[in-house]
């Protein structure tokens, strides 16, 4: 853990799954490139970006790479290791595929992408953990980690069998805080028990936080100092021991000017705040809002080419939409595209969901919008 806190002295990072788009779905680069030089100004140095965000390493490697020094930044990417790479060979190709797309020479922070209960045995069976082990001998990367979607069981047999990781990458934000199906409080603890710092992915949980339900803004509102919903998702976090980067998958120069506004200087929650974040944790509780984060994870081996993430958008609005408007927009989602009502039950989308959503009988539920 050298360098961990020389070059990241502040808590925020740059996440690169959603970076801004331009008209025809690529990746704005000069925008992310003007959200990259406020980013560095302000004193921010960790970009993380992974494989499989489609676009991102080499948006990456044109808006941050070759625009500034080498040792100005630090770089995190990651090697994905799903049920459908075939072999040894294409998941350790991962690595050099990212390396010529950012052409970022080496990386400073390198995860094993995703590990949960449906995946993580690939990872030894492929034995990706010693290949991690010799990219490190050889400088090709200076830490290696892995991001995490599974039980505090596993992570504790995982960080037994491998001590030497340098990082561990969580889902930590208030929504999830004692969620059984993320468990962020326990794996938090946990990877402190264990000596391993974290960077925290989701802490505005795919933007649910950043625009949350009517509840808990009157809740944050009540505090009196009109600041932004993110903040009060981001701080709490950062509030936190043990923690590294939270990163912050920013899509536009207005997110990132909002969230370096208080974290530029970052003030963790005082007890007033702390008091309010329970409280609106109470009420996400008492919500029935699919809590689904838009990854799209569960989209790419769907069978019938369902469109899940927004399906369960369209159900989440039912509540403040007349009845028209929700199945207006259902049959827009789905238009050349599988229904609700087409699912197979395979249960390829709840094996790669990191939010572990019971999908199957939510999309059965979501057939009420077809009627």
């Amino acid at each position: 853990m050298d360098n961990y806190t020389d070059k990241n002295k502040m808590k925020l990072g740059f996440g690169l799954m959603r970076l801004p788009k331009l008209e025809d779905g690529s990746i704005d680069v000069a925008q992310t490139a003007e959200m990259a030089d406020l980013f560095l100004e302000a004193g921010g140095t960790y970009f993380d970006t992974a494989f499989m965000y489609p676009g991102s390493e080499e948006a990456i490697r044109d808006a941050l790479v070759k625009r500034h020094p080498r040792d100005s930044y630090t770089l995190a990417t990651k090697l994905m290791c799903s049920n459908d790479i075939a072999d040894e060979e294409t998941a350790k190709k991962e690595f050099y595929t990212s390396l010529e797309r950012t052409q970022a020479g080496y990386f400073d922070y390198y995860l094993l992408h995703a590990l949960q209960r449906s995946n993580y045995q690939k990872y030894e069976e492929y034995h990706i953990w010693d290949f991690v082990k010799e990219l490190k001998e050889k400088g090709l990367i200076r830490h290696y980690g892995f991001s995490f979607h599974a039980d505090p069981e596993l992570l504790e047999e995982l960080l037994n069998q491998h001590p030497d990781v340098d990082f561990v990458q969580l889902q930590i934000n208030y929504a999830d805080w004692e969620n059984p199906g993320v468990n962020s409080r326990k794996n938090l603890e946990i990877c402190r028990a264990h000596g391993k710092l974290v960077t925290v992915m989701e802490p505005v949980k795919g933007g649910i936080l950043a625009d949350p339900i009517d509840s808990v803004k009157e809740i944050l509102d009540s505090d009196g100092h009109n600041v932004s919903y993110p903040s009060w998702a981001i701080r709490f976090v950062a509030s936190q021991e043990g923690i590294l980067i939270v990163l912050s998958g920013m899509s536009n120069l207005e997110q990132m000017k909002d969230n370096l506004s208080f974290m530029t200087d970052f003030k963790p929650l005082n007890e007033h705040e702390q008091e309010l974040i329970r409280k609106a944790q109470e009420a996400l509780n008492a919500d029935q809002t699919i809590p689904c984060t838009g990854c799209r994870y569960c989209t790419k081996g769907c069978p019938m080419s369902i469109p899940i993430p927004d399906i369960f958008t369209v159900e989440n609005r039912k509540k403040g939409s007349p009845e028209f408007r929700t199945k207006r927009e259902y049959a827009i989602v789905t238009q050349g595209k599988g229904k609700a009502s087409d699912c197979l039950e395979c249960g390829q989308c709840e094996a790669a969901c990191p939010q572990h959503l019971p999908i199957i009988d939510l999309l059965k539920q979501c057939r009420a919008l077809e009627n």
